[in-house]
């Protein structure tokens, strides 16, 4: 996998510098006190002052620093050096205590070695692994005795669908096994953007091997939730509404966009 490890890599390199500037994560707006943690996020993991927490794939740091705001004691660890290095500095220019690590999220266990109240990853973390019981097992095994996983992701069922069309087709195949190559344009946060990198590998987990690896990680399940509202515009006819969410115009109830589960160790 070191090959498509190696282009996504690029990939998020790229994207930290477009991601950074998009309206879609108004780091000008966070540079002035606002919260980047969404409302069902911040309700779900609950009160984190205190604590001690591990955001596994964490960009470029903007989700880690507003748990640092909260009070938590943060860590985050992201393969893209571009993005690492951008979350020191903000981290630096704002004063937020936080510790980054530059780090395949495979090679992790070969640099830290301590256990977190919190072990914490969203939007965009699955269909970038090609390992998922690999990943799980290490997220659970920073988990210490009494602290939990929060994971919040796009729903698999969501992948199926052409994101080109305007009509909800099917294009993929919901058990599809292997990487499938993309060819990206821009990125998700800016669709204009211009690319020196436009191939990626993306892997599809379903439903059943994602809660399956959770229980076999030795956590025990509290709960699993399914929205219908999405974190960014993943079909063309979806509109972002005052929540900060974005919507299909026929509402929520029609397609799952987004999955949230807790797991704890006892």
């Amino acid at each position: 996998m070191e090959k498509e490890l190696s282009e996504n890599q690029k990939l998020w390199n790229e994207w930290t510098g477009i991601n950074s500037r998009s309206s879609l994560y108004g780091l000008d707006t966070f540079k002035k006190g606002a919260n980047k943690l969404d409302a069902v996020i911040r309700t779900e993991v609950g009160e984190v002052k205190g604590k001690r927490l591990l955001h596994l794939q964490c960009h470029f740091g903007m989700d880690s620093l507003s748990w640092a705001r909260l009070g938590a004691d943060v860590t985050g660890v992201d393969f893209s050096p571009k993005a690492v290095e951008l979350a020191q500095s903000l981290s630096s220019e704002l004063k937020i205590p936080a510790r980054f690590i530059c780090c395949n999220i495979y090679d992790l266990p070969t640099l830290l070695d301590e256990q977190f109240d919190i072990v914490f990853a969203s939007y965009g973390v699955l269909t970038w692994l090609p390992d998922l019981p690999a990943w799980m097992k290490i997220a659970a095994g920073y988990v210490k005795p009494g602290g939990f996983l929060y994971l919040s992701d796009g729903h698999p069922f969501t992948w199926i669908f052409d994101d080109d069309s305007k009509e909800m087709k099917l294009r993929y195949p919901y058990f599809q096994t292997g990487a499938t190559s993309w060819q990206e344009q821009g990125s998700y946060a800016d669709r204009s953007a211009l690319l020196e990198t436009t191939t990626c590998y993306q892997w599809q987990h379903t439903m059943g091997e994602i809660i399956t690896e959770v229980c076999s990680s030795g956590l025990r399940l509290e709960f699993l939730h399914e929205f219908g509202h999405g974190y960014f515009q993943a079909y063309p006819t979806m509109q972002e509404g005052e929540d900060g969410f974005w919507h299909h115009p026929e509402g929520d109830s029609i397609l799952p966009m987004v999955f949230s589960l807790k797991a704890w160790k006892e």
